[in-house]
């Protein structure tokens, strides 16, 4: 069977940063379950995907654009220190969840402390990078109709409720 909209699919993949570093695998997991054209991975792997067999592999770079998107400057900034109120010690590399001005939810890490201010990044840590991600296709399974109606797959290795 085919991957093409609406069916479950289970992969393995390792996933390298440009410099060859391996930023995440399904290695010593159960492999990823997702459903295709719902949103549930990147779209540059999506649709790299789209039209494979079970059993097939791929090796495929996808670029930021198609991943986490491009860095955008603007969304590293400086807030004062009272923004963190009840949080004692606030250091570089600590994640909080923040709030955009329009109210959505986004996590912000920290990149500096200095004096009353802190500086955050909001972008994905992976913005601006390419992505190299080598997938062993493991199975494709038409979706039920609830996982069809909840939009993601369910079982090992899926969404659990």
């Amino acid at each position: 069977m085919e991957i093409s909209k609406e069916k479950i699919v289970s992969i393995d993949y390792t996933l390298t940063g440009p410099d060859g570093n391996v930023l995440d695998s399904s290695q010593g997991r159960e492999p990823l379950l997702y459903m295709q054209g719902a949103g549930n991975l990147i779209a540059g792997l999506e649709r790299e995907l789209e039209g494979k067999k079970s059993g097939e592999q791929i090796k495929v770079t996808i670029a930021p654009a198609d991943a986490y998107g491009e860095r955008n400057e603007q969304m590293v900034q400086s807030v004062p220190r009272s923004a963190f109120a009840g949080i004692d010690k606030i250091e570089p590399g600590m994640q909080f969840q923040g709030q955009t001005p329009t109210g959505q939810r986004t996590m912000v890490r920290v990149m500096e402390v200095s004096g009353d201010e802190v500086k955050i990044d909001a972008n994905h840590p992976l913005a601006g990078v390419p992505l190299t991600f080598d997938v062993i296709i493991r199975d494709v399974r038409e979706a039920t109709d609830e996982e069809k109606s909840h939009g993601h797959a369910h079982g090992a290795g899926g969404h659990h409720h």
